[in-house]
């Protein structure tokens, strides 16, 4: 049965009254059927028209938002994206005001909001985009969305199994998404030490996994980018583990980092792992395969290969640091062949290259050697006049993750 806006106003103000979160987010969602009701309703509405009508029919602000709202779905099924978003927006800034002054009971209906608004902004600058436009809407719903934050941080009156700050970590995550989507991730720094700030926000464990999962992430996100690496691998080992096994796509994005990553270590991933996501066994198993088998040409190639969409991901400087892992495994076939001897001259490491398609001198061969000792892949040293390698008699290839700093 269709709803009207007499039937939805009532339905929205028993929502209200009962305290019903998930309702009041059902009913504010611009996809809901009922939404189609509506702008079949009111063909050409306008926002004056409707508040001179029914303007007051339900306490304030809830006769503005129910107002804004037709306008939102009357632009998406028009097809304005802009205007959408720009009316969203609007409806949000409606919201706060009753949300500031109310539990934690309206946090699914703020979730679905911003969700909504994030879509829509979306939306709108993908179609400005399109017909070579200026739209800057993702930038403004980071902006609403940072306001939500600090409406779920000031809460300081409701009880604690009712307080807003049980919205925090989700609206971190939301307003995380938008700055990465419009690449201003330095202001992610503001938000996050201002969440580090505040004591009184409740332990990040006792939060949904779906909050967790998002938060470290990002958090591991960060820390890729600002190349500390070990402090990545923490948050995106602890990311994929709470995530939902059923959430297939969140677990190939976390493992399109954590992965390049763990090959730094010297943990190359298995193959029923890749095996779980064919997109990441594309990108990821040529360098692998080049690493098991020593062969820096094919791994130089694959490099080559996948250069724009390396550096789309920004990993193309991880996967060329791993490169390291393709000459130590060369060189440890080496000595592996010579009978794990502890002197191996240095003309062996310069025919090996030679024979992977690496075309360097004797001497250039000598400083791929110091190299790899140099940076602990190998222990031992070379004896310049005698061009010879001497090599620890126990452990002259340690494990990658033994050394000192093994994602350096």
């Amino acid at each position: 049965m269709a709803m009207t806006f007499s039937t939805f106003i009532m339905t929205l103000a028993e929502a209200i009254q009962s305290e019903n979160g998930p309702n009041l987010a059902y009913l504010l969602r611009p996809t809901s059927p009922h939404g189609k009701d509506l702008v079949k309703e009111f063909r050409n509405p306008t926002r004056e028209g409707l508040t001179a009508r029914y303007g007051g029919c339900i306490e304030s602000p809830w006769d503005d938002i129910a107002i804004r709202y037709i306008m939102v779905t009357m632009h998406i099924a028009r097809k304005r994206a802009g205007e959408a978003f720009n009316e969203q927006s609007q409806l949000v800034s409606q919201f706060f005001r009753y949300f500031i002054n109310n539990t934690g009971w309206t946090l699914p209906a703020l979730f679905s909001m911003l969700r909504d608004l994030r879509d829509l902004a979306f939306d709108a600058d993908n179609y400005a985009k399109y017909n070579n436009q200026k739209s800057e809407c993702m930038e403004s719903a980071a902006g609403v969305v940072s306001k939500a934050f600090s409406n779920c941080m000031m809460d300081r009156t409701s009880p604690p199994n009712e307080s807003r700050k049980w919205g925090v970590y989700y609206v971190v995550g939301l307003v995380l998404k938008c700055y990465f989507r419009v690449k201003r991730i330095s202001l992610s720094k503001n938000i996050l030490r201002a969440l580090n700030a505040n004591p009184d926000i409740p332990p990040l464990s006792e939060y949904p996994r779906s909050h967790q999962v998002t938060y470290r992430y990002y958090l591991g996100m960060l820390s890729f980018l600002n190349e500390d690496f070990t402090k990545s691998e923490q948050e995106l080992t602890l990311a994929f583990y709470h995530c939902y096994i059923p959430a297939h796509n969140n677990q190939e994005r976390i493992l399109t980092y954590l992965v390049p990553l763990r090959i730094l270590r010297g943990h190359l991933p298995t193959r029923d792992l890749m095996n779980r996501f064919p997109v990441l066994d594309e990108l990821l198993a040529p360098f692998v395969a080049a690493i098991r088998a020593g062969d820096i040409s094919a791994y130089d190639a694959t490099l080559q290969k996948w250069e724009r969409r390396l550096l789309e991901l920004n990993l193309w400087l991880t996967l060329e640091r791993a490169r390291e892992l393709c000459i130590r495994g060369l060189f440890r076939r080496v000595w592996v062949a010579t009978d794990k001897s502890t002197r191996i001259p240095v003309s062996m490491f310069h025919c090996s290259l030679r024979l992977k398609g690496i075309d360097v001198s004797m001497d250039e061969a000598e400083c791929y050697v110091a190299n790899m000792i140099y940076q602990g892949y190998m222990r031992g040293y070379i004896s310049h006049e005698k061009q010879m390698v001497v090599l620890a008699g126990t452990n002259a290839f340690p494990r990658v993750a033994d050394r000192s700093a093994p994602l350096s």
